[in-house]
């Protein structure tokens, strides 16, 4: 069956993937996106599928959010601002855009007459904080952020709370308690649970999918908050060593935006996933020193990781995704081996204006302290 979709932020990264696969299946798609200058320095993206009828808008507008919204009968929230550095200094537009975007469409489903009938929202693995560990002596464990003295001691693996025992990190489950240490964090997951919560109320089916590191062609490399895969081609490109704080040894869990378009068609269709949170990633964590060896390699670049040893406040050591839930539940599995996302991503990067975005990236970067050059 056809549906009316509408897709917020659909001329982003990963949205515009998801309005590709849904033209695929004939949907009638809207796209409603604001054309942030951060990512798209206000124009529309030639990636962008013509077939889908596009609406400049923000989320934030309630008069114009209200009649994308009343034009339509599924719902993918994927409108947001992104990155948890920035978040911590531009903090009323962080809220305004996830919270209050977020709080416009429930507000609407409460209060207007609509057509919905299901409602699927981008939702963030930084809401967990740190990643599930386990303990030899106390069997699992969800522990806080490390504290600063032993970040400054170099002791970069988590330590028991109970203890004191050196940790095993495990696969992280949907289960896992919520410890949020960054405002990007706390609206993502609010973001969240505002939205289950009134699609539970007015009976509207509402689906949160918490993705994890997403990668692919279309990455706003023009933006560095995007992400440490493109930060780290962006130092390759230019001759320059990947700077990495603490070992290299941390750990994080890489997924195609090919596979989390897929995932978030399979929840549309599926009733088995209406009113839950499901986690989006590959389940094959991958240490931060290995992806900048990756890239330089397929670059053919003999460039070598700078292992700093420094730390950064709030960084999580080890967070990787539990699938067995999206697995079980909706058939979910990733099609797209890490090798061959990467190769596409670093392809796709070789055009002469993704080159050109790695550079104004990196430039941006050093005047905002993202990059340690000493």
């Amino acid at each position: 069956m056809a549906y009316k979709v509408l897709v917020t932020g659909g001329a982003g990264f990963i949205g515009s993937f998801i309005v590709d696969e849904l033209l695929k299946k004939g949907h009638d798609v809207t796209v409603f996106d604001n054309l942030t200058e951060q990512v798209h320095r206000g124009k529309k993206p030639s990636y962008l599928n013509k077939e889908a009828k596009f609406i400049k808008g923000d989320v934030s507008d309630y008069g114009q959010f209200r009649q994308a919204v009343a034009d339509s009968e599924i719902v993918f929230h994927q409108a947001s601002a992104v990155g948890v550095g920035q978040s911590m200094y531009e903090i009323k537009h962080y809220c305004d855009a996830n919270v209050m975007g977020t709080a416009n469409l429930l507000h609407i489903i409460a209060n207007e007459n609509h057509s919905i009938k299901k409602i699927l929202v981008a939702a963030s693995m930084s809401s967990y904080g740190e990643g599930a560990y386990e303990c030899a002596k106390c069997g699992i464990v969800y522990p806080p952020l490390r504290p600063e003295k032993q970040m400054r001691e170099k002791v970069w693996e988590l330590l028991c709370p109970n203890c004191s025992s050196k940790l095993k990190p495990i696969p992280t489950p949907e289960s896992k308690p919520l410890h949020q240490n960054s405002i990007y964090a706390i609206t993502k997951s609010t973001q969240e649970q505002i939205t289950l919560t009134v699609g539970k109320a007015y009976g509207v089916p509402s689906v949160s999918l918490r993705y994890f590191n997403v990668y692919g062609p279309r990455q706003s490399l023009s933006n560095p908050y995007t992400g440490v895969a493109a930060i780290f081609m962006s130092r390759i490109k230019n001759g320059n060593s990947p700077v990495i704080f603490e070992d290299g040894l941390q750990t994080r869990d890489f997924i195609s935006v090919h596979d989390v378009a897929r995932a978030n068609l399979m929840a549309m269709e599926s009733k088995s996933a209406d009113y839950q949170a499901f986690n989006v990633g590959s389940g094959n964590p991958k240490t931060i020193k290995g992806i900048a060896e990756t890239l330089a390699k397929l670059y053919g670049k003999k460039i070598s990781p700078k292992i700093t040893e420094k730390f950064r406040k709030g960084d999580v050591r080890h967070c990787f995704a539990d699938t067995s839930k999206i697995e079980s539940k909706l058939g979910f599995k990733t099609q797209v081996s890490f090798e061959d996302g990467m190769t596409e991503l670093a392809g796709w990067a070789e055009k002469e204006e993704a080159v050109d975005m790695l550079e104004k990236a990196e430039s941006e970067m050093k005047s905002k302290g993202l990059i340690d050059e000493s």
